[in-house]
């Protein structure tokens, strides 16, 4: 009634209440009865905000590519920013005018400004895997860009998600990335199998080398038990040297002893034979008969008969007749026995 009407926002909004040109109200989250036909009331959000964007740019290859994000902003002066773009609204609340969208396309325009000459100064691949870098020129041409500090904004932050190159690049890239990949997957199998190959190279030349070890070992031990049985055969040969030796010496001692007995039975012969020859010597050129005649045992009649028969042996030339009786060859048998049995 009388075009008077109220409105209230919330403590996020930013509200600028002019009356007939001029600020009657200034402040967040008010609420307040106008009249609507000599009022106008701009409604600022002041909360932080999301933008999404995506652009095209061309790399130093001719390249196209599409860099998509996000940036996050907040208004700080919400007055400097009503004087350049419209955010009044209607009865409702409702924006009268786009002009939020004007602030985004102004933003997104303003970094991919930032970003061209950057990406512009690099091949594709290598734009592809700067994502990171690209953020930071963003951030960066944002945070200084005069014309984002005239609309009274501040940058929070910037995000890539995606550089992305056209379809058929992309395409095209896959394809000689797979190849890529491909060749290297060859090249790891051959690399696998070269190396499975070396390694049984070198399994079979240390078992090679082990059996040359094990030879040379041999050799080495029978080499050794020759030597062993060289030293033990000299040393047995000087064993039977020494031996022979000892043998010689024993023999040689054995005959000089038995020189040395010889010698002294000799002498001890000569000394018995002189002996002999100077106690039979007076006897010597006695004669037989004379000799008997003082034998103490020459008074046996055995022995007077034998030398009876001696006598008429040697004077048998002039005998003519002899008889001797059994008898007497019975006695003298007899006497004979009874002598060696009294002996016994």
């Amino acid at each position: 009634m009388f075009g008077i009407k109220y409105i209230k926002f919330d403590s996020m909004t930013h509200v600028i209440h002019f009356k007939n040109g001029k600020i009657k109200k200034e402040g967040k989250g008010l609420s307040f009865f106008y009249t609507s036909f000599n009022s106008s009331i701009v409604a600022i959000p002041l909360g932080s905000n999301d933008l999404q964007f995506i652009f095209n740019d061309s790399t130093n290859d001719f390249q196209q590519i599409s860099i998509q994000g996000q940036i996050t902003y907040k208004i700080e002066n919400p007055k400097q920013l009503a004087e350049l773009l419209d955010f009044t609204v209607d009865l409702n609340g409702n924006y009268k005018k786009e002009d939020d969208e004007k602030l985004k396309q102004r933003l997104i325009n303003e970094a991919q400004t930032a970003t061209s000459s950057y990406i512009q100064s690099l091949i594709l691949k290598e734009a592809i895997v700067n994502a990171k870098n690209i953020e930071n020129k963003i951030f960066d041409g944002l945070s200084k860009s005069e014309a984002v500090n005239l609309l009274g904004i501040r940058v929070l932050g910037v995000n890539v998600v995606a550089v992305k190159p056209s379809p058929e690049m992309s395409k095209a890239l896959e394809t000689t990335t797979r190849e890529a990949l491909q060749q290297e997957a060859d090249q790891a199998i051959y690399q696998r199998r070269n190396f499975a190959v070396e390694q049984e190279r070198k399994i079979k030349e240390s078992e090679l080398n082990t059996e040359i070890a094990v030879e040379e070992k041999k050799k080495q031990i029978s080499e050794k038990k020759n030597e062993s049985q060289i030293i033990k055969a000299e040393n047995d040969r000087k064993l039977r040297e020494m031996k022979t030796e000892a043998d010689i010496s024993v023999e040689e001692q054995t005959k000089k002893l038995i020189e040395l007995k010889t010698e002294n039975q000799k002498k001890e012969a000569d000394s018995e034979k002189y002996r002999l020859e100077s106690t039979l010597l007076p006897y010597k050129e006695m004669d037989w008969k004379t000799l008997m005649a003082i034998n103490p045992s020459s008074h046996s009649a055995k022995l007077n008969i034998a030398l009876a028969f001696r006598e008429l042996a040697e004077n048998a030339q002039n005998i003519r007749n002899l008889n001797i009786t059994p008898n007497l060859l019975n006695s003298l048998i007899e006497e004979s026995d009874v002598q060696q049995q009294r002996q016994v």
